[in-house]
C-alpha cells in the first residue's frame, strides 16, 4: 500500500478533505472513506483515517472551544454513543454499499427539501430532544461503520440555523468525541496495524494544516453563504455515494459470481475480525 502511487493519488485528496471538515466545512469528511475504497478496501480506508480524523479534530476542539451549542452537545453526544455501540455489534450484518447508499440519500432528500421549500427564508427550527437523539444515534452508527456520521448530525442540526462559528464548534466537539469513543473498539479489531498507522503519520499533518484553512474559511464567511456551500456540498456528496453505491452493486451483479467470496464487503466486528 506504501509503495503504491494510486495509494497516494487518493489518500492526499481524501485528507484534505477530512482537513477541511473538520475546520467547519463537515460534509466534506464523508468523502475520505469512499476515495480511498477506490484503491484499498473500505475497511482498511476505515482503520487508517480513524487517527488523522482524530488529530485533526484535537486541532479544530482547539480552534472553537468558546464556539459551541451545549445543550445541543447534552443531547446528542450519549445518543451517539448509543449508535456507536450499535453499529459495532450490528453492522458486520450491513454491506458497506448499503450504507453508502442509505447516507446518500438522505442527503440529497434533505438538501432538495431545504431548496424546494425555500428554508433560506424560514425561521430557524426549534430544538426538540426526541429529534436529537434519533439523529444523533443515527451519526453515531454511520460514523461507526463508514466514517459518514455527518448527514444524520446536519439533518438535526442545520435546521437550528446557528451561526457558522456556533455550528462548526459544535460539529467539532460532537465528532470529537465520537472519533475519540472509537478508538477501543477499532483497536481490538485490529484495525491499527503498523502500514495504516504509518500512512496515517505521513498524512495527518496535511489535515491538520487543511483543518487550519477551514477555520479561517468559517470565520469570515457571510452566514448566508455558508449554508447554502453546506447544503450544496451535503448534496454533491449523497449524488457521489448513491453512484458509488450503485456502481458496485453493478460491477458485482456483472462481473463476480453471486457466491459467499462475492457477497458486498461487511464493515463491522465480522468483517474486521479476519483482516
Amino acid at each position: 500500500m506504501l509503495h503504491d502511487p494510486w495509494f497516494w493519488a487518493a489518500a492526499i485528496p481524501a485528507v484534505i478533505l477530512v482537513g477541511l471538515s473538520k475546520g467547519g466545512l463537515g460534509p466534506l469528511g464523508g468523502l475520505a472513506v469512499p476515495i480511498l475504497s477506490l484503491v484499498i478496501s473500505p475497511v482498511t480506508a476505515a482503520g487508517l483515517t480513524l487517527p488523522i480524523f482524530v488529530f485533526s479534530d484535537m486541532v479544530a476542539v482547539i480552534s472553537y472551544r468558546r464556539s459551541f451549542e451545549g445543550s445541543v452537545l447534552k443531547t446528542m453526544l450519549p445518543a451517539a454513543l448509543v449508535g456507536i455501540g450499535a453499529g459495532w455489534l450490528t453492522a458486520a450484518w450491513i454491506s458497506d454499499d448499503a450504507v453508502r447508499l442509505i447516507v446518500g440519500a438522505v442527503s440529497v432528500l434533505f438538501a432538495l427539501n431545504y431548496w424546494l421549500r425555500g428554508r433560506l427564508q424560514a425561521e430557524p427550527a426549534k430544538p426538540s430532544a426526541p429529534k436529537g437523539m434519533f439523529w444523533a444515534a443515527m451519526s453515531g452508527f454511520t460514523s461507526f461503520v463508514s466514517h459518514n456520521g455527518g448527514a444524520p448530525f446536519q439533518m438535526y442540526v442545520l435546521p437550528l440555523g446557528f451561526r457558522p462559528l456556533v455550528y462548526a464548534g459544535t460539529s467539532t466537539i460532537f465528532f470529537a468525541v465520537v472519533n475519540g469513543a472509537k478508538l477501543v473498539p477499532y483497536f481490538f479489531l485490529g484495525q491499527f496495524k503498523s502500514a495504516n498507522l504509518e500512512a496515517a503519520a505521513i498524512l495527518t499533518p496535511i489535515s491538520v494544516a487543511c483543518a487550519l484553512i477551514g477555520v479561517r474559511i468559517v470565520k469570515v464567511i457571510d452566514q448566508r453563504v455558508f449554508y447554502r456551500l453546506i447544503y450544496v456540498l451535503m448534496f454533491a456528496i449523497g449524488v457521489f455515494l448513491i453512484g458509488q453505491a450503485v456502481a458496485d452493486w453493478i460491477y458485482t451483479a456483472a462481473a463476480i459470481p453471486r457466491s459467499a467470496e462475492a457477497r458486498p464487503l461487511a464493515v463491522g466486528p465480522a468483517a474486521w475480525s479476519v483482516n
